[in-house]
């Protein structure tokens, strides 16, 4: 069973915390991307292709690789894109649930 299938609690949607830098925000705008990802090509088949990568031994490299990737690409390709941050956002945690799969 690869990470793309693991199911986990969500989170509580008020904690009363003031953030000082919209994090609640950003943690929402973070989940609606990595929704959408869900509807596109990526996962048009029943495995996508990041979890075949992992599930093949090659998931710390891949995630990493991207993860510098879209973090020199930031303020280059269509300026400070917000999308690059969301990416590398997203690689770190499907690092961090092919971390806490393979514990």
């Amino acid at each position: 069973m690869g990470i793309f299938s693991k199911r986990t609690k969500k989170l509580p949607e008020s904690t009363g915390i003031n953030y000082k830098f919209n994090e609640d925000k950003i943690l929402t705008r973070l989940e609606l991307y990595i929704n959408k990802t869900y509807d596109q090509h990526y996962s048009s088949d029943k495995i996508q292709a990041t979890e075949f990568i992992i599930d093949s031994g090659h998931g710390d490299g891949f995630c990493i690789g991207n993860i510098i990737k879209y973090a020199k690409r930031y303020g280059k390709k269509a300026g400070k894109n917000d999308m690059d941050l969301l990416k590398i956002m997203h690689y770190t945690i499907i690092l961090l649930g092919s971390q806490d799969e393979n514990n």
